[in-house]
């Protein structure tokens, strides 16, 4: 039960006023529905862990943990460049 909190609260946490949830805002205030909004939201975002946390245990079995940090950390560091910049 503590691993699924742990996972619940960071990744709420990371998601909050994230790109997609300010997406779902403007859609949900532009269109005025709700249902049809959130579901489509909840779905994506499901689907979109689902190949996070499938490429996280492909990857966990095949490459270091530590190598797979540095790489993870890079290519975050990267995109802040990039958006940084503009190029994004």
């Amino acid at each position: 039960m503590r691993l699924f909190w742990i996972t619940f609260i960071t990744v709420f946490l990371a998601e909050l006023g994230d790109k997609t949830q300010l997406a779902a805002l403007m859609l949900s205030a532009k269109e005025k529905r709700f249902w049809p909004i959130f579901l489509a939201a909840a779905i994506a975002l499901t689907l979109a862990s689902a190949l996070g946390v499938a490429a996280g245990n492909f990857l966990g079995e095949l490459l270091p943990l530590k190598l797979i940090r540095v790489l993870s950390g890079a290519a975050f560091i990267l995109l802040g460049v990039l958006i940084l910049w503009g190029k994004i």
